[in-house]
């Protein structure tokens, strides 16, 4: 019950590593301190410092990903997965806030909770390339729980950011090979891309092997009515499923619950921009149904276990389910701000769910100002695989 506590507060503090700022470093979020004493930098030829790496039987990526596919009509049958054996593109993944480790930053051994992660978000991406996904000393849960009560924590940004930087080096060495590669990350993952595309990328040999970067559950900021500047100088947002070597970025809120006034997505104070919105399963705008990948009994830590999926209820054996046809969205600009406005597309009358839980929830509360951001990938999992899919065809295509 301790944990499953820290879980929630914690979660609660994640957007103030995620929502970012006009700059290339969001402001330090209330309560840090900087840390003095920095410690050695990791070795990424070593195999433990991986939480994915190709090839290997027993990681965090190798995993039963079979589903319980749930019709309108409440039969359930089941979906196999299979790996892609000869994939002709790469994935460079850095998961969000996970850490349950009590430090400011984490250690380098990964807890099942890094691991659940990486189940609910990369482990799919299988399918279309090969997975990399380091290990990092990001800043943990209850360092951000202790720092929304208040408390200055001696966290460590850089050291965070330097680990990935120091990884995505390694893997340049020792790995890409002039292959296409997808950037994939969630809340604090995804800020941190943001920078390793602003430092290390932008600008550099490196852009040319980008197929695309979804950075989702954070602000990426563009100029109104622009795709390419803000954030980014010369990397567009993808508008087609053919465009290669851009950016897709969304924050997830229900329709009728929009960013209010207090929100930590969705909204910018820049002058002149706005938070980029670019739908997975409708680049170029207008409503589209997603295809969502759901845990069967639980959608995250830091919200609500889902409802029965049909009704009268009946067991589901698999991790994980999907809906076809459930969840719809689009992306919406206005007075709200710039968001991927989700709505249930239920029917009464069947015996499917018509309900998908997700909030962000503290003691119990729904939390307005988070929206969806815990739903940020699993509300679009399968429109990702198939988008990567799609842009990875055409990365090779023109090569």
């Amino acid at each position: 019950m301790m944990m499953r506590s820290a879980l929630i507060a914690g979660g609660l503090a994640l957007g103030l590593l995620a929502a970012g700022s006009a700059s290339a470093q969001p402001a330090q979020p209330a309560g840090t301190q900087p840390a003095t004493a920095r410690p050695a930098p990791n070795d990424y030829t070593r195999e433990d410092a991986w939480l994915c790496r190709p090839g290997r039987a027993g990681d965090a990526c190798d995993i039963d990903l079979t589903a319980t596919v749930i019709e309108a009509n409440g039969t359930f049958r089941r979906e196999a997965w299979t790996r892609n054996p000869s994939p002709t593109v790469d994935c460079f993944y850095v998961y969000p806030t996970a850490s349950a480790d009590t430090t400011p930053n984490s250690d380098m051994s990964p807890g099942p909770e890094e691991r659940a992660t990486v189940s609910r978000q990369l482990a799919r991406f299988g399918q279309v390339c090969r997975i990399f996904a380091p290990l990092y000393r990001q800043i943990t849960i209850p360092a951000l729980r202790r720092m929304t009560a208040g408390e200055q924590v001696a966290v460590d940004r850089d050291l965070a950011y330097g680990d990935v930087r120091d990884a995505w080096r390694d893997y340049l060495a020792r790995d890409n090979s002039g292959r296409g590669v997808i950037l994939f990350g969630h809340s604090q993952g995804a800020g941190v891309l943001k920078r390793l595309i602003q430092e290390e990328i932008e600008g550099k040999p490196a852009q040319a092997r980008i197929v695309a970067a979804y950075l989702a559950g954070t602000n990426v900021l563009v100029p109104k009515g622009k795709d390419v500047g803000g954030d980014f100088k010369s990397m567009p947002l993808c508008r087609t499923r053919a465009q290669t070597g851009c950016v897709v970025s969304w924050v997830t809120f229900r329709e009728r619950a929009p960013p209010p006034a207090n929100s930590r997505f969705g909204r910018t104070t820049a002058p002149g921009m706005q938070v980029a919105c670019t739908n997975p399963a409708a680049l170029g705008g207008g409503r589209a149904t997603l295809s969502s990948v759901f845990g069967a009994k639980s959608m995250h830590p830091t919200a609500a276990p889902p409802k029965p999926w049909v009704t009268p209820e009946r067991p589901v054996d698999t991790t994980f389910v999907k809906v076809p046809g459930l969840i719809s969205g689009q992306c919406v600009t206005d007075s709200n701000g710039s968001y991927l406005a989700i709505r249930v597309d239920g029917d009464p009358r069947d015996p499917r769910t018509d309900e998908i839980t997700g909030d962000h929830l503290a003691n119990g509360v729904v939390q307005p100002d988070w929206g969806l951001h815990s739903l940020d990938v699993p509300v679009a999992m399968g429109s990702l695989v198939e988008l990567a899919s799609d842009q990875a065809k055409a990365w090779a295509g023109r090569r």
